[in-house]
């Protein structure tokens, strides 16, 4: 992708997330001043979404936390509009830019001094009784996992094909190295650089099962085949999961469609950043400051 400075962006703020909105105006306002058309508004606006879905920006500005990335990075991806993020929320591993600095920092915009980098997504498809359900874009990862009942699920893992694992389990992911720092990390799996192209596997919680990540081609065909006698379901990226029964499959390939993000800081920041977040979480730091969590001091 070529680069060249935004003529027409798109500012897409969480509803949720406080002072998201109030930012995004302030920025869309900034933008104006600069000569550029920006139009803010809320993620789920559905006349700002089907703007981005027809492709009538060059640019998207997610502002929020990680979650308000993925959701932005749906709607961008399918039709090749970078997408830029300005941190609001708590993690912000995604985001580029935070509340605090993205004044300084918008002017390389303009300038043109900035890169692309080119995450890898993946296409996840439901299998039942041999047909083709519902079909997902995926950009950090598909879990296929218990239901409610604390209890582990059997799923088989086949490559091409061909059968390679059984796994007993609370559930298996397919990630891309965009989601190796997410739901996999935390189940203890390898961290991906962000602009490599492969498919991570990671079981959750394996009950004398294979306990190992393994790390496949990007033209590899995974399918995670579910065996169980009690709920079994599949999450794409977090979100609401779908149910899936005895014997149905989840076909997982790359995508022919990348996600595209605009970032300021050179490749090296990637690990800069983990390095910061993993000394010090700030999830972390915002709960052990939420009083309303301790204990009365009369309880042991």
């Amino acid at each position: 992708m070529t680069i060249k400075p935004p003529q027409k962006v798109a500012m897409l703020a969480h509803p949720n997330i406080p002072h998201a909105m109030e930012v995004a105006q302030e920025v869309s306002a900034y933008l104006h001043d600069e000569g550029l058309s920006a139009q803010a508004g809320s993620l789920y606006d559905q006349e700002l979404r089907s703007a981005v879905q027809a492709g009538e920006f060059d640019l998207a500005i997610a502002f929020g936390g990680d979650g308000t990335m993925l959701r932005a990075g749906h709607l961008c991806a399918p039709v090749d509009i970078p997408l830029l993020g300005i941190n609001i929320g708590h993690f912000g591993f995604l985001a580029e830019l935070s509340r605090e600095n993205w004044r300084e920092v918008l002017p390389r915009l303009m300038a043109g001094e900035f890169r692309y980098e080119e995450r890898m997504m993946l296409s996840a498809c439901c299998i039942r009784d041999g047909e083709q359900q519902t079909r997902f874009d995926v950009i950090n990862d598909v879990v296929v996992a218990r239901g409610q009942y604390v209890r582990p699920i059997e799923v088989e893992a086949y490559l091409n094909g061909a059968y390679i694992a059984s796994y007993v389990a609370d559930g298996l992911i397919a990630a891309t190295p965009t989601g190796s720092t997410a739901y996999a990390l935390a189940a203890g799996g390898p961290i991906l650089p962000p602009e490599i192209r492969n498919i991570l596997l990671m079981p959750v919680a394996p009950h004398l099962s294979v306990d190992r990540a393994v790390v496949l081609s990007e033209g590899a065909s995974v399918v995670i085949k579910v065996r169980t006698k009690h709920e079994a379901v599949v999450s794409i990226d977090g979100q609401d999961p779908v149910h899936l029964e005895n014997g149905d499959g989840v076909r997982i390939n790359a995508h022919k469609k990348s996600l595209f993000m605009v970032r300021f800081e050179d490749p090296g920041y990637f690990y800069r950043n983990l390095t910061a977040y993993m000394e010090k979480n700030p999830l972390i730091s915002i709960k052990s400051n939420d009083k309303s969590n301790e204990f009365p001091k009369n309880i042991q």
